[in-house]
């Protein structure tokens, strides 16, 4: 839980600086842990669904790539100690008024 809020408050705070606009980022997390005890993680998988107007891929994929090799020391610390995280990520619109 914590890595994926580390990582979703550094996305969103690097699309928000290079002028994305963000209205929504939902974090979705998936890990696999040791079967042995201590039953430490071995793999994490964040999946991010950003919703924005017109998002630039590229900087979505930029931001992601920063949070996890410079920013959040969650993930950071995480991979020093042999945990493998991968990244994806899915845009969305937000959804227009009818009314």
């Amino acid at each position: 839980m914590g890595v994926g809020g580390c990582t979703s408050f550094d996305v969103v705070n690097i699309l928000t600086k290079s002028r994305q606009k963000v209205t929504n980022c939902v974090t979705q997390i998936t890990a696999r842990r040791a079967d042995d005890i201590p039953q430490v993680f071995e793999e994490i998988h964040i999946h991010f669904v950003i919703e924005g107007h017109k998002l630039d891929k590229s900087r979505v994929q930029r931001a992601i790539n920063l949070t996890a090799d410079k920013y959040c020391s969650a993930s950071i610390m995480l991979q020093r100690a042999g945990v493998k995280l991968s990244h994806t990520f899915e845009l969305t619109e937000p959804a227009t008024d009818t009314g």
